[in-house]
């Protein structure tokens, strides 16, 4: 049985290299891998594309667009993934902008690709499909923070004096989502957030959070002193903007609290 599944496993790693090498060799020569979606917002929205200058959309764009326009995204994965590729493949060989996923926003400064007809064949077509429908999902959990259970959180927190802080989150929540792949990835954030506190990430479908703690509103972030201390329970999805001003205004409030028991004491 082992041996089974770590046959699967080098399969999957295989697989997933062939359709970087596919997307690097048919793709990449338009389509940028990753930018931070605050850079894309800001290129489009206030710069009309003069910042960055894209040819194309990123792949982290088109990943996500596929997966949220294309097919039953709440369906069988499998069944999804088909689904994704099929559209991929069929756009890639007779292109249109009317079909594109990509938001009018975006698109409008783009002209449109030229077909790939004769140039790659249909089992590449499935390799590069495959990678794209990963690489939004996997480029989160490479570049976003690197969460810990409560327990081993607060462990850590009494040795380095940092502020735990509980994302409240469920799989099934839009802006949950939306906070890691647009804010949670950002280097500011992670710097951040590894600098002053220990993540620590819960599905609260699932499980109850610790301390007593309540909420319905997801995502919420709830801050913890290394006391196990509730310092404040924040609803809500932040701009990156914002989020770096909460994460400051968290960080002052607790420096300013140890401070004055450290007084008190004396």
């Amino acid at each position: 049985m082992k041996i089974v599944s770590l046959w699967l496993f080098i399969c999957m790693l295989l697989f997933s290299d062939e359709g970087k090498v596919l997307f690097e060799k048919h793709c990449v020569a338009c389509h940028t891998p990753f930018i931070a979606m605050s850079k894309l917002k800001e290129n489009f929205l206030d710069h009309n594309n003069t910042q960055l200058n894209l040819k194309a959309p990123t792949l982290n764009q088109l990943s996500y667009r596929l997966k949220q326009q294309v097919g039953d995204r709440h369906g069988d994965e499998d069944l999804h993934r088909m689904e994704v590729t099929a559209f991929m493949s069929d756009y890639v060989i007779h292109p249109d902008k009317d079909k594109s996923v990509c938001l009018d926003d975006v698109m409008q400064h783009f002209h449109t690709m030229p077909s790939l007809e004769g140039k790659v064949s249909d089992d590449e077509l499935e390799e590069i499909g495959s990678y794209l429908y990963d690489f939004d999902t996997e480029v989160v959990k490479v570049k976003s923070v690197k969460y810990e259970g409560f327990q081993k959180a607060l462990e850590r927190a009494k040795k380095e004096h940092k502020i735990i802080m509980i994302k409240a989150m469920t799989k099934e929540c839009h802006f949950c989502r939306k906070m890691e792949r647009e804010v949670m990835i950002e280097e500011d954030i992670v710097r951040a957030i590894e600098k002053d506190f220990i993540p620590v990430s819960i599905d609260i479908s699932v499980h109850a959070l610790p301390l007593g703690i309540k909420t319905e509103i997801t995502p919420s972030f709830i801050f913890v002193d290394e006391n196990a201390n509730i310092i404040e329970n924040v609803p809500g999805a932040w701009s990156k903007k914002d989020f770096l001003l909460l994460l400051q205004e968290i960080k002052t409030y607790t420096q300013k609290s140890l401070k004055k028991e450290k007084r008190d004491e004396k």
